[in-house]
């Protein structure tokens, strides 16, 4: 996975010493054979001494036999010195196969180590060409064929890794962090990159670190945490307000009804009755804000029942027939083959959120189109779930409006409250789901997860 590039090669190294190994036998062998000639000699020597008559040339031979000995002494040290030296370059291999073992399986323990990390960790050099990779990146980007030293912008399109790692030397502070959406089987998934640089030793620039980590769940996490922050302790404040305003309405509007009633006997204005109209519808939609806040803000408890998930999704299509077939909607329901299994839940509130999010996607096709139901059994992190999708063929949702989709009183109609996605919002996750939506070119999908434990 990690590939370590020497400047020399270990094939060299072992060459080297096997070659100062069988220098050295070679030599050994050579100076046993002349030790071999200086005793011979040294034997014809004494044999001419023997031979020699008395007194003749005796001193010269005397000396050249005293010199073949030192030769022989000589002999034996050039011996002993190669034997020294043959029994060093055998000291010298083992040291370098102990090392070389202990190299390996320290570099062993490193993969090892990186391949059990649960990010996606790459290395590249300067120029942006991958020298290394652990198991959870090749797993992460689904990875069939060796990736080092190939360019980092080749490992996914879908995301900018090159880019992203030129951004990060440019800035030359601290580590760059970015979160890129992938779309893959199943949805969207959120990759967390982490650029570092990477020095050696001597603190040397030799290219970067590309941390990548999969925290879907973990935005899904701070997401839940943002929207449940919106109605935690709303309760007590939503009671306290509707005792303070509902009280003051109520008697509004008994006094506007006195009022139209001592009106009754005398002549009056036009005017007076249409501003008393206006009264009228003005504290009627003042009490319908005062409830849908209370609705939203409320923890009620759920009546849950045995709900079957086929017939759920028919009702509400039969009840919005009507208005899909004046608006050119097609409606398309596609239950799967094998039967849905039911789900202990609240009908009532889970029919309200169907029906919210089908009234919604036909809004968003003011010219026609086609509104798709598709519901499923999907495994989730914490178990298996329904999932339904809604599936519309709109305009979609603006960018700069997606992140304020689930907030209350927020709505881009010229009608409503801005309440019903909020609501819907609450209703799914007190039932320990969640409601998603993702946008495309095609439109607008919103998905239901309900839990089946």
């Amino acid at each position: 996975m990690f590939q370590v590039q020497s400047t020399e090669n270990d094939s060299t190294y072992r060459l080297a010493i096997a070659g100062l190994l069988t220098l050295s036998v070679v030599s050994l062998a050579v100076t046993i054979w002349v030790m071999v000639d200086f005793l011979r000699e040294q034997e014809i020597v004494q044999n001419l001494i023997q031979l020699l008559p008395a007194g003749a040339a005796e001193t010269s031979a005397e000396e050249l036999a005293g010199e073949l000995r030192w030769q022989f002494r000589l002999t034996i040290l050039v011996v002993l010195n190669l034997i020294v030296t043959g029994i060093a370059v055998v000291l010298l291999w083992r040291a370098y196969r102990s090392s070389q073992e202990s190299l390996r399986n320290i570099m062993v323990l490193a993969d090892d180590v990186l391949g059990s990390i649960d990010q996606a960790i790459i290395t590249t050099d300067p120029t942006g060409h991958v020298t290394g990779i652990n198991r959870c990146g090749i797993e992460m980007f689904a990875l069939h064929e060796d990736q080092i030293g190939k360019p980092l912008r080749q490992l996914d399109e879908r995301i900018p890794l090159e880019e992203f790692r030129q951004e990060s030397r440019a800035a030359e502070t601290l580590p760059l962090v970015r979160d890129f959406p992938v779309t893959k089987t199943g949805g969207t998934r959120s990759l967390r990159a982490f650029c570092h640089p990477l020095r050696n030793r001597v603190n040397e620039d030799i290219g970067n670190v590309v941390q990548i980590s999969d925290v879907t769940e973990r935005v899904l996490v701070e997401e839940s945490l943002r929207r449940m922050e919106r109605y935690i302790g709303l309760g007590s404040l939503a009671a306290g307000l509707h005792h303070e305003i509902k009280n003051p309405l109520a008697a509004l509007s008994l006094h506007v009804q006195l009022m139209e009633e001592e009106l009754e006997g005398h002549e009056t204005l036009d005017e007076v009755h249409d501003m008393l109209g206006v009264i009228k519808t003005e504290m009627t939609r003042v009490g319908g804000v005062l409830e849908s806040f209370r609705d939203y803000a409320s923890l009620g408890q759920l009546n849950h029942s045995q709900v079957e998930i086929a017939k759920l999704i028919d009702r509400q299509v039969k009840l919005i027939a009507p208005r899909a077939d004046m608006q050119n909607i097609a409606v398309r329901t596609e239950i799967p083959e094998t039967t849905l299994p039911s789900i202990q839940a609240d009908r009532v509130r889970l029919e309200q959120v169907l029906l919210n999010l089908l009234v919604n996607a036909m809004e968003n096709m003011t010219e026609g189109g086609v509104l798709t139901i598709r519901p499923s059994v999907v495994e989730t992190p914490t178990g298996s779930a329904i999932q339904i999708e809604v599936v519309d063929t709109g305009t979609g949702i603006p960018q700069n409006l997606r992140d304020r989709i689930f907030d209350p009183y927020f709505t881009t109609k010229s009608e409503g409250t801005g309440m019903g996605l909020a609501l819907c919002d609450k209703i799914i996750r007190q039932h320990r789901g969640s409601l998603d939506f993702r946008c495309s070119d095609e439109g607008t999908t919103f998905t239901m997860t309900l839990p089946l434990g």
